[in-house]
């Protein structure tokens, strides 16, 4: 096992955290006699020389005969790790740029695949499997693959062994060059399509989908059959799978383009299985989070899983139902039956159907959510989150969080009049600034809607730790703050940074002089790394702030595209340029007309509807937009939904206002 080990010159190799001198003893460990011992070692293996991928270490050809040489011998406990990463490398190897392909590595897996295939005869049906992974998502020609896997086909009698074997023929048919035996494997392939058991036929669409893209479409019948039968669990314990019911949901998706709601559809069907039920919730968000089209389609079935027996299927529907928001203020009557409804989800906040139902009538801007809302402003137990709190876009499945509290109540203006008095007793009680600062977000975005609350933001503006939070709050509501004007103007001018300018800025909002604002934010706004807050601020100043307009210019076309569209938008606020102006709005709005959505591409859109009709470039780029069915947005979650009303909403002003 170990011949030619100590030959090898392993501080001179290199893998993700430098010398390779420590791997011949992580080999060893992994013959060891101790399982725990042997699979730790094989952990680290991992994480020295795969990590997260990106690049093929020169350590990784070097240890591929060794890892090879453990995963073959019986006695070693660490077998089915020592595979694992074998298959995280060879999967690597076909996909990265040749700059980051280690010269050694083809030569050595060219000399290494042989005993690569002799696995997949092993008497370990984990090991055969695995070694069919390998097989699967390795770079090898077909024509070096589709003998031994045939071979192996004809004498595997083991079920998720075969699921295993057919997913490596599917991608093994599809290399150049594929060889004589490429028309029998596609055959095989075919001929499983009307197997007896679900998963083949299941494995076999995916196995067909490369050459046959429209394939899952057509047997769509047999891909829900599948997915949706028991004997789904046997990929859980296969290598190239090795998910429960939601995951090959998740798998299968991906076969389905486009916004089709079929496959959807057919999820959200009723089964026996409550995990069966959440995931097609799940595909369904997914693919609404993507798509606008499919809602008025899945729509029903949604709102029929609010009387599920389950909470967690309930809560998601909800849920997803408070994405659609104002697409789905026909269900709002169904979803407030669920107010009472207290069951809560087995997670770590511990969310209630209730919450879920409450954040939908908000979405839908429907006054049965604000007694609710009141309870938990007043700081009754709340699962919304505490924080705001942003999701990654994933391609399928949709995670089902909850914003925080003020983050709901900000969408809420209309019924600012009944939410006050909770708010305002809040203020005067709460010893959390977190708390405070976000309820004084909520009366900023309010605007003066939210005047009832300036005495209690008045009395704040003396505590050193929470007058920046009434400061924000005052600015938003305007004028009616005017009694704050003294108080703002002593802190814009006993202090520097930050404080300085929100305290001048505030100043201004309620009513203040310009000049005093003025010499905080102009410096400010023209200086530094990171102003394109300031440079918002500043613009509010409008004429006033002309005398810091060549400095603005100088900002046009910075490489910051938050600072080029402030830039611009405080340029053409203090002057009324538009020839430099909509030109730098516009480049910052360039892609979104392809579909590429950047949460800087939505302050750009409003400040182009600003300045009106000398915009209509931007508007002649954007005028298709609003018919395009993909959402525009960058997260995912609910903020995929809120992110594409918010920017498609912006879109059609931006065309009113340059008609």
């Amino acid at each position: 096992m170990w011949e030619g080990l100590e030959a090898v010159d392993w501080a001179g190799l290199e893998h993700n955290y430098g010398s390779a001198e420590d791997v011949p003893g992580l080999l060893h460990r992994c013959a060891g006699p101790s399982p725990q011992d042997a699979g730790e070692a094989a952990s680290e293996l991992l994480n020295l020389l795969y990590h997260q991928g990106g690049w093929i270490c020169s350590a990784a050809p070097a240890a591929l005969p060794f890892l090879l040489r453990l995963a073959a011998a019986p006695h070693v406990r660490s077998r089915r790790a020592v595979l694992d990463l074998v298959a995280r490398l060879a999967a690597e190897a076909g996909q990265v740029a040749e700059r980051f392909l280690d010269p050694g590595w083809s030569p050595t897996w060219e000399r290494a695949l042989p005993d690569v295939l002799d696995l997949l005869t092993d008497p370990d049906p984990e090991i055969r499997r695995a070694a069919a992974d390998v097989v699967g998502v390795c770079a090898s020609p077909g024509a070096l693959l589709l003998p031994a896997l045939l071979r192996c086909w004809r004498a595997e009698s083991d079920l998720v062994n075969r699921l295993d074997l057919v997913l490596a023929l599917g991608q093994a048919v599809t290399r150049e060059p594929v060889g004589d035996r490429s028309d029998e494997a596609g055959a095989l392939l075919r001929t499983l399509l009307d197997a007896p058991e679900p998963q083949l036929r299941l494995a076999a669409v995916h196995a067909l989908t490369a050459d046959d893209s429209g394939l899952a479409a057509s047997r769509l019948e047999l891909v829900l059959d599948a997915v949706r039968d028991p004997s789904v669990e046997l990929w859980q314990r296969t290598s190239s799978v090795e998910s429960g019911v939601r995951g090959v949901q998740d798998w299968t998706a991906g076969l389905f383009a486009g916004a089709s709601p079929a496959f959807a559809l057919g999820l959200l069907a009723d089964h026996l299985d409550e995990e069966q039920r959440v995931g097609g919730l799940a595909q369904a968000g997914g693919l609404l989070s993507q798509w606008r089209s499919p809602a008025d389609v899945l729509l029903p079935a949604i709102v029929a899983r609010l009387d599920d027996p389950a909470a967690e299927v309930r809560y998601r529907a909800a849920e997803l139902l408070a994405c659609l928001g104002p697409s789905a203020t026909t269900c709002a009557d169904m979803v407030a039956e669920l107010l009472g409804d207290t069951a809560t989800r087995r997670t770590r906040k511990g969310e209630t159907v209730a919450e879920a139902a409450l954040w939908a009538l908000a979405r839908m801007n429907d006054p049965r959510c604000v007694p609710g809302l009141a309870e938990r402003v007043a700081g009754n137990r709340s699962g919304f989150a505490s924080v705001s709190a942003s999701y990654g876009s994933a391609r399928s499945g949709h995670y089902p969080a909850l914003p925080a509290l003020y983050e709901v109540l900000i969408s809420l203006p209309d019924h600012a009049e009944l939410l006050l008095p909770g708010i305002c007793d809040r203020l005067g009680t709460t010893t959390d600034v977190g708390i405070l600062k976000q309820l004084c977000e909520v009366l900023a975005a309010w605007g003066p809607a939210a005047k009832a609350a300036v005495p209690q933001l008045l009395d704040l503006l003396g505590d050193d730790q929470r007058w920046a939070a009434a400061a924000t709050a005052l600015a938003g509501i305007g004028p009616a703050g005017n009694g704050g004007r003294e108080l703002l103007l002593a802190r814009s001018t006993a202090g520097a940074g930050a404080d300085a300018e929100l305290a001048a800025w505030a100043y201004w909002q309620v009513g203040g002089e310009p000049d005093a604002a003025l010499q905080v934010l102009g410096p400010a706004a023209t200086a530094g790394r990171f102003v394109h807050p300031t440079l918002r601020k500043l613009a509010d100043l409008g004429p006033h702030a002309a005398p810091f307009a060549d400095q603005l210019r100088t900002m046009l076309g910075a490489a910051d595209a938050w600072t080029s569209v402030e830039a611009a938008h405080a340029l053409w606020a203090a002057t009324g340029e538009t020839e430099s102006t909509v030109p730098a709005l516009l480049e910052a709005v360039q892609d979104l007309a392809e579909g590429t959505y950047l949460p800087v591409m939505l302050p750009a859109v409003r400040r182009l509807t600003r300045i009106g009709h000398a915009a209509q470039p931007a508007a002649h780029l954007l005028r298709d937009l609003p018919t395009c069915d993909r959402r525009l947005r960058y997260f995912g979650g609910w903020r995929a939904f809120t992110e594409d009303e918010s920017i498609r909403t912006a879109i059609d002003e931006l065309l009113t206002a340059t008609e």
